[in-house]
């Protein structure tokens, strides 16, 4: 799908992970749904079928609540930022003094030089980061210019105000959705605006050479003729060989000292760097801002959004009439039959009534060695392992029995369910000793890398539950 139609998805879900409501209420998920499986068809595109869903629960959603077009045009892209940024860049050039102050150009030490070793820096950076991607295998993001530059021109803090969680929720993951593709307009606006300084920076050095005569040559404390030599060769070389204006020999740079004259006519000079500049800045720095224009229309035309996320996930069973299998491995517990029942409605309702739950027998404390983690884990596309709040969790018992139900269950993701039923019946809802448990075992979760939740399966599930069940696991799956 494209941006547009993202955007729409990831707000729609926004509200979806909030507890049904006037705004947005079951009955109103039921009929996107539904709407968009007679649009699209059954054998519709994964893709296809959830933007239309969003398309069509952001037209109801907007005749309800006036916010909703106001945010979607909160995270979109100022396109004058593309051509005001640049063009300042080279007013800002021109307005810069290129040569230093007087009408003598030290060779050795002009802003023109700081320019070039600026920009040759930014390029080993890039290489470096794009190095570093690919060793550890992650998306190009931003770098802390470019964070920088998005704070300020990215236009995310005109969400409504007092818009409330939903807000907060979209934009969060609007921002960390669309990182790759900020990161390639941040590029492309970042490189054009150097190669437009660079260019203003020239033009304002022309125009000047046209009323002031400037003269070339250098000074220096611990640097002699021998030294400049090779400097300015290393510098200026490929323009010299290009523009066939001839480097002076030893003999030539001795005489270009300012203490042994007034150096030389500097429109040589002044060619010879503006082609360095030219070379090194300009030219990379607009092919850069291409490829960053390119990549850019790709994204923005195929926006990378994990569909396999279990909110999406749930939308499409629906559509495909497919269950989503999910399997229960209590650790630990027996389950009552009325806490077996509260269970099954929790997945059901955060995964869809074609969820197909199944059970597996309890391992009790200890036995994590003794069990057949395939079996266990059943091949199922979502492995949701029971554990009791009252225990004290611990790395060698809990902790094994998790990480070898991870290894076994492949593709399929995992997370930790704690029930703390029988911590409220023995202690009472005392909020603070509550509240210190469930830090403990978010803490330990957390370290074996899955994500958690804790509900109540005396009580039948609240609407509170199953959002959190549906956001912890959306907040872990990756594209």
């Amino acid at each position: 799908m494209n941006e547009a139609a993202a955007r729409r998805v990831l707000l729609v879900r926004a509200f979806e992970l909030q507890p049904a409501s006037e705004v947005w209420s079951d009955a109103d998920r039921a009929w996107a749904t539904h709407a968009a499986a007679q649009v699209e068809g059954e054998r519709a595109a994964d893709d296809a079928f959830i933007a239309r869903r969003a398309a069509l629960a952001c037209e109801r959603l907007a005749e309800r609540d006036r916010r909703v077009p106001r945010l979607l045009a909160s995270v979109e892209w100022p396109a004058w930022i593309g051509w005001v940024v640049p063009v300042l860049a080279f007013a800002l050039g021109a307005a810069a003094d290129s040569i230093g102050a007087g009408k003598q150009v030290n060779l050795l030490a002009p802003p023109l030089l700081a320019l070039l070793a600026w920009n040759l820096a930014v390029y080993l950076a890039i290489l470096v980061r794009g190095a570093w991607g690919l060793v550890d295998g992650r998306a190009r993001g931003l770098g802390p210019v470019a964070r920088l530059f998005g704070r300020l021109a990215h236009v995310t803090g005109a969400a409504p105000r007092r818009a409330g969680k939903v807000a907060a929720q979209f934009v969060a993951d609007w921002m960390q959705a669309s990182s790759g593709l900020a990161a390639a307009r941040l590029g492309r606006v970042l490189h054009a605006s150097a190669a437009t300084f660079a260019l203003g920076a020239l033009a304002a050095l022309y125009l000047r050479g046209l009323a002031f005569e400037y003269r070339a040559g250098w000074e220096s404390t611990f640097l002699g003729a021998e030294s400049v030599q090779r400097i300015l060769g290393a510098v200026l070389g490929p323009a010299s060989a290009l523009t066939g204006i001839d480097l002076p020999d030893l003999q030539g740079y001795e005489r270009l000292r300012f203490s042994a004259g007034g150096g030389q006519l500097a429109a040589p000079w002044l060619h010879l760097y503006a082609v360095t500049i030219g070379l090194v800045v300009v030219a990379p720095r607009l092919l850069l801002a291409i490829g960053d224009r390119w990549l850019e229309a790709r994204l923005a035309a195929r926006f990378p959004l994990p569909l396999g996320e279990p909110y999406f996930r749930a939308l499409l069973a629906v559509l495909r009439a497919e269950p989503l299998t999910i399997r229960v491995a209590p650790y630990g517990l027996t389950l009552a039959p009325q806490a077996t029942l509260h269970l099954n409605a929790l997945l059901m309702q955060a995964f869809g009534a074609a969820t197909a739950v199944a059970i597996a027998p309890t391992t009790a404390f200890g036995g994590e060695d003794d069990i057949d983690a395939a079996a266990v884990a059943g091949g199922a596309a979502l492995l949701a392992v029971l554990m009791p709040l009252t225990a004290t969790p611990e790395d060698e018992n809990h902790g094994a029995f998790i990480d070898r139900l991870k290894a076994a269950a492949g593709a399929a993701r995992v997370v930790l369910i704690v029930d703390e039923s029988a911590f409220r019946r023995q202690f009472g809802a005392d909020s603070s000793r509550l509240a210190e448990r469930r830090a403990l075992w978010r803490s330990f979760a957390a370290g074996h890398g899955v994500p958690m939740i804790a509900v109540d399966l005396d009580q039948p599930p609240a609407a509170t539950a199953r959002e959190a069940l549906q956001r912890a696991l959306d907040r872990t799956l990756a594209p």
